[in-house]
């Protein structure tokens, strides 16, 4: 599963609207929730793809191949704080509990981290997997690149742009 900057807004209004409606937070300012929990997101897409960035120069000035990527991106996404792959959800369903916790525009919360963190991981997951699905499809297509090098990023942009087409997406 991954986090698409597409999705960032519809995931912050789902879980807001969801945890105001259950009961679990308070707020007399549901739309600056929504923003703070946009931030996180974004926030985390932001040192996504700069720990994405820098596991390429890495490689690249090293001369490794790419077949070291996923370690190596593993080990500079926990020096940077954040994780990713599989603990990708864990780690932003911690960081928007978190968040709720600091916001000066939720007023009260009502539900353990626990209960809101169950709340929060089927959002999370309809929307990161929807995408997974096109991802997947954009991945069969480039079977011939690299992943992790600058021509996997552009080729990657491009047929996501088809595949959107495609499916009426974009």
């Amino acid at each position: 599963m991954r986090l698409f900057a597409g999705r960032v807004s519809a995931i912050a209004q789902e879980i807001v609207k969801g945890l105001l409606a259950g009961g679990d937070i308070e707020s007399e300012r549901p739309n600056e929730v929504i923003a703070d929990v946009e931030a996180v997101l974004k926030s985390y897409l932001e040192t996504e793809k700069d720990v994405n960035e820098r596991t390429r120069e890495l490689l690249e000035r090293t001369g490794r191949g790419t077949t070291d990527y996923s370690r190596v991106r593993q080990q500079i996404a926990e020096s940077k704080g954040i994780r990713v792959g599989d603990e990708t959800l864990d780690y932003l369903l911690d960081q928007v509990v978190e968040m709720f916790g600091h916001s000066h525009n939720v007023e009260e919360i009502f539900s353990e981290d626990l209960v809101m963190r169950r709340k929060m991981a089927p959002i999370f997951k309809k929307h990161m997997t929807a995408d997974a699905d096109l991802d997947a499809e954009v991945r069969s297509q480039l079977k011939h690149v690299k992943e992790g090098s600058r021509d996997w990023d552009v080729e990657h942009a491009r047929m996501t742009e088809i595949v959107k087409r495609k499916r009426g997406l974009s």
